[in-house]
C-alpha cells in the first residue's frame, strides 16, 4: 500500500506528538480509514518530507509522531511566477493544479478588463482559501514539499506596475520572438496570461511599457488555461528540469 502524503500547516518537531489538522484528519482517518500505527508522510512547505506514524485516534481528532525528515529535491531550478487572469468555472482551479505539477513557484490571480469573473469581499476571500487548498492538494499528489503561494488577487494594472528584476514574458500569437530567443534571469521569470477574450490593446501596450516582452508560442490562439500550461512547460524545458 502506498504511504499517504499530506500537508501539515505548521512546524513539525521530530519525536513530539502532534495533532493532525482538521483537513488531514478528514482525509486520513475518515476517508482512508487509517488507524494507530499506520505510516504517513507529511510536509509543511519547508522543503522536507517527514516520515511519521499515527499514535492515537479519537472521534474528532488524531495525533502523529514524526520519526525522521529528508530533504526533498523536487523543486525546479528556475523560479516561475504565474500571473493568471481569473477564468470562469473550474478552469482557474485546473490551471492552479497543473501549474503546481509543472513547478510554478508562486501564483497571482488577476482581474483585467475582459475578465469574466467578478469577485470581491467575502466571496473573494473564500475563493482565495479554496485556491490555496488546491495548491496544497496538488503538492500532495505531485510530491513537492515547497508550497507555492497564491498571492492576493489584484488588478492587472497594479501587478504590471510592481517591481520585478527578472524576465517578464506574456504570450502573443503575433509576436516574432520565441522563448529560445530570451535569456534566463537570475531573479526568475514572470509569466503573464490573459483572459478568455485576451488583453485589450491598452493593456498590451501598458504591459510592454512596464517590461513585459511578447513571446510567440506557436501560430495558434490558445485558450487561457492551455496558454498557461503550455508556457510553463516551455519554460521548464528551456530553463528548468523538463529537458
Amino acid at each position: 500500500m502506498r504511504v499517504p502524503r499530506i500537508y501539515h500547516p505548521a512546524s513539525i518537531s521530530l519525536q513530539n506528538e502532534t495533532e493532525l489538522s482538521a483537513d488531514a484528519f478528514q482525509h486520513l482517518i475518515k476517508v482512508l480509514r487509517l488507524n494507530v500505527g499506520d505510516s504517513i508522510v507529511l510536509f509543511n512547505g519547508d522543503g522536507q518530507n517527514y516520515e511519521a506514524k499515527i499514535t492515537s485516534v479519537q472521534k474528532k481528532s488524531a495525533q502523529f509522531v514524526a520519526t525522521s525528515s529528508q530533504a526533498n529535491a523536487s523543486e525546479s531550478p528556475v523560479n516561475i511566477h504565474l500571473a493568471q487572469v481569473v477564468s470562469r468555472g473550474d478552469r482557474m482551479d485546473f490551471v492552479l493544479q497543473k501549474s503546481v505539477e509543472l513547478g510554478v513557484t508562486e501564483i497571482t490571480p488577476l482581474f483585467s478588463e475582459r475578465c469574466g469573473v467578478k469577485l470581491s469581499g467575502d466571496r473573494l476571500e473564500k475563493k482565495q482559501l479554496q485556491w490555496q487548498k488546491i495548491v496544497h492538494s496538488a503538492c500532495e499528489q505531485c510530491g513537492r514539499s515547497v508550497v507555492p503561494q497564491v498571492k492576493p488577487a489584484q488588478q492587472l494594472t497594479d501587478f504590471i506596475a510592481s517591481s520585478f528584476e527578472g524576465l517578464r514574458l506574456t504570450l502573443d500569437p503575433t509576436a516574432t520572438q520565441p522563448l529560445s530567443s530570451f535569456q534566463q534571469a537570475e531573479k526568475g521569470i514572470q509569466l503573464l496570461i490573459g483572459p478568455e477574450g485576451g488583453f485589450t490593446d491598452t493593456e498590451v501596450s501598458a504591459a510592454g511599457q512596464l517590461g513585459f516582452k511578447p513571446m510567440r508560442l506557436g501560430p495558434r490562439i490558445l485558450r487561457t488555461e492551455t496558454a498557461a500550461l503550455s508556457a510553463l512547460t516551455a519554460v521548464q524545458y528551456q530553463f528548468g528540469d523538463l529537458s
